[in-house]
């Protein structure tokens, strides 16, 4: 499929192929519902833990003997039942939240995300995003030429381009990814996709 292509002052200078694998695919709410879930608990670490009755300190000698004491027998003073003992089925800090999602499920997701943003106009390419003055005013500008309102987007930038990461990195609700760090995840966070011509290229090229 093609769209338009777009110079830093959103006038039309061409169309642009976008390769088929990644902006026409069909929607997939499951797949990407169940890769983002993936994505997010890959990311969980957890903090919460409680010491069990091996891990506190104390309870090494038994607290009264066994028999004839009138007492309930007891063999710690570090049991749950006892207070300052150990915690019994607490969290614990070893528990392991990682998902595996798959190559393929991945790459699935983000074709469904990318075709369906494409498919509500919310993909723009251009031909270039370099900013050799390395101003944020000027792609404060740009971007004032192609939203009226302050705008929720994602830049994926092509190889060797280092001027837009420093140019927007200051701007609230903008965020700069190179083209093989473009994720389910990041699409979804932000409204518009703006794609450098590079970008796309690397994209089509990508396995």
């Amino acid at each position: 499929m093609t769209t338009e292509l777009y110079n830093q002052e959103h006038k039309k200078v061409g169309t642009v192929t976008m390769p088929d694998a990644f902006f026409n695919a069909a929607w997939n709410a499951d797949l990407v519902h169940q890769v983002v879930t993936a994505y997010v608990s890959n990311q969980r670490k957890p903090l919460a833990h409680t010491k069990g009755r091996s891990e506190v300190s104390g309870g090494g000698k038994k607290p009264w003997a066994q028999k004839h004491t009138g007492r309930a027998r007891h063999g710690s003073i570090r049991s749950p039942i006892w207070k300052g003992g150990g915690v019994a089925h607490g969290p614990v800090a070893e528990r392991n939240y990682t998902k595996k999602i798959n190559k393929k499920m991945k790459r699935g997701a983000l074709a469904s995300v990318l075709s369906k943003k494409i498919g509500e106009h919310q993909v723009f390419v251009i031909d270039s995003l370099d900013f050799k003055d390395r101003k944020t005013k000027q792609v404060a500008t740009m971007l004032g030429h192609f939203f009226d309102k302050k705008p929720n987007v994602l830049f994926v930038s092509g190889k060797g381009n280092t001027s837009l990461f420093v140019s927007a990195r200051n701007i609230p609700n903008v965020e700069i990814v190179h083209v093989n760090e473009l994720t389910v995840v990041n699409g979804l966070r932000h409204k518009h996709i703006i794609f450098e011509k590079g970008a796309v290229e690397e994209l089509a090229a990508a396995k």
